[in-house]
């Protein structure tokens, strides 16, 4: 039994737990708590991935149950990489929030340990139970790291977000609840063997409870008409929480790629690519919203926030292609955006700390504290947000490009993906002058008190450091992800390392 796999999850709850229990009031000792086991978390994350290259799937079974009767975990090179995403935006954003922003509420350091444990469990967990309770434990912390320090506004996001997670909470119930009722089974790989054995009296209820679920999975990863919560969300919440939260949507993306792949598949029978007719057009609807919401933005947090809505769009328009050039070149895209949305938020708190009541909104404003060298990260940020050359989100809309040639939808697709890039780049032109070049000819104005100190910099500096060489290493990159896509598409090796001898690999 590989028991390293236990560690992503066990570390963080861990951690947590003693947070609260002993370091609740001692902001330094929660640091050095918080900080130590975010390295460890990136070291765990490192040697799984390094583990899953070998192209096996690694399964842990919780009390030594067999699969599909107990709770297991699983590895594989995809659910690996999720693991290695989350923790270098996790260290990134923790080092940000440590120079002194998390002294504005004392449960900030548990609650972020918790979200970690929670974004993990949902990218290892090998059934739709479990992963149900992971979104659960996601839902509770995400509430409170969002109301963090306080505001109405806040508030009111927080309500909103809470509410419509909860209704799809409750559909997600719903639509285990049909699956099962047709298949005896929630473990992912032995549905995978039972989907294609439903008879045709219970396909209407296996197909409903499978559109369900994909409605849950579109409610996490902001996919139109459900994607309203996310701009007030992510826009109104403090700066660090929503760096993080931009690996939440991706959370909804995985969950997409892993069900509608592996269990309803090219095996799955009359239930085949159920998915792929209705994520198609919602995700290029979302790939237009998202971007005209960049352009008609108010402030650099909405801005942000409907970038992230437009990068998902394009990730799950390429993913419904369902072929394994799209998905290799979508989670290339997929690594970049999370990024790229992470560096964006950060920027934007850099400037609210420093606009006093003017905030991060897009209006003239006397200069800034190292304005100079602000402008200059999100100068580099919008460029790799754009999709402009030379950085990371030029490759991948390139691979996007290619990978979706022999679709049908390919005209639609090349037209789209052109044409939001072009309202993206004029969007964060528009902010980027107005925030940096129009406030530098203004004179000066006595600048509020802001913390000080090189940490938020060199989070910022980071992750743009990682974009930089996602674009340096992009053809190894590649390379790694086909395999992925591969070992996604041909997923007997995943059903026979969880059931072993008792499933049926087709």
């Amino acid at each position: 039994m590989n028991h390293a796999l236990i560690l992503p999850i066990l570390v963080p709850a861990v951690v947590g737990a003693l947070l609260v229990i002993v370091a609740r009031h001692d902001r330094v000792l929660a640091r050095v708590f918080s900080l130590v086991s975010m390295l460890a978390m990136l070291v765990i994350a490192l040697g799984l991935f390094v583990s899953a290259s070998d192209g096996s799937v690694r399964i842990y079974a919780l009390g030594a149950w067999p699969a599909p009767f107990g709770i297991v975990l699983a590895l594989d090179r995809l659910s690996a990489l999720m693991l290695l995403l989350a923790a270098v935006l996790g260290l990134g954003v923790l080092l940000y929030a440590i120079n002194g922003w998390d002294q504005r509420g004392k449960h900030f350091h548990p609650l972020y340990q918790f979200q970690l444990m929670g974004i993990n469990g949902a990218f290892l967990t090998g059934d739709f139970f479990n992963l149900f309770v992971f979104f659960e434990i996601l839902l509770i912390v995400s509430y409170g790291l969002m109301v963090h320090g306080g505001g109405g506004l806040r508030v009111k996001a927080g309500v909103q977000y809470v509410v419509t997670n909860l209704i799809g909470s409750s559909v997600f119930l719903i639509a285990v609840g049909l699956i099962y009722s047709v298949t005896g089974t929630l473990n992912m790989a032995d549905l995978a063997v039972k989907v294609p054995q439903v008879p045709a009296a219970d396909q209407a209820l296996l197909q409903t409870g499978a559109v369900l679920l994909l409605l849950v999975f579109a409610v996490k990863a902001a996919l139109v008409p459900l994607h309203f919560w996310l701009p007030g969300t992510y826009a109104n919440a403090p700066g660090p929480v929503a760096a993080l939260f931009a690996i939440m949507t991706k959370v909804g993306a995985y969950s997409i790629i892993r069900l509608y792949v592996l269990a309803f598949g090219a095996g799955a029978g009359e239930a085949a690519w159920l998915a792929a007719p209705w994520l198609l057009p919602a995700a290029l609807v979302t790939l237009v919203l998202g971007m005209t919401g960049v352009l008609a933005a108010r402030s650099l947090g909405q801005m942000a926030s409907f970038a992230v809505i437009g990068s998902m769009g394009l990730l799950l328009a390429t993913v419904a292609v369902f072929t394994a050039q799209a998905t290799s070149a979508a989670l290339y895209y997929l690594i970049h955006s999370t990024l790229a949305a992470g560096a964006l938020f950060l920027i934007a708190d850099l400037v609210v700390e420093r606009r006093g009541p003017l905030r991060d909104r897009l209006v003239p404003a006397p200069r800034i504290a190292q304005g100079g060298l602000i402008a200059t990260l999100f100068f580099i940020a919008a460029i790799a947000a754009t999709g402009m050359p030379p950085l990371s989100g030029f490759l991948g809309k390139l691979l996007v490009l290619d990978a979706v040639r022999a679709s049908a939808h390919a005209g639609w697709l090349w037209a789209l993906i052109l044409s939001t890039s072009l309202i993206a780049i004029v969007g964060f032109s528009r902010g980027g002058s107005i925030v940096f070049w129009k406030s530098h000819a203004l004179p000066v104005a006595p600048a509020p008190a802001h913390r000080g100190g090189a940490l938020p910099f060199v989070a910022v500096g980071g992750l743009l450091g990682c974009l930089t060489l996602l674009t340096v290493c992009a053809g190894p990159v590649h390379a790694w992800l086909e395999l992925t896509a591969a070992q996604l598409y041909a997923p007997a090796g995943y059903i026979e390392a969880v059931l072993g001898t008792a499933g049926t690999v087709r």
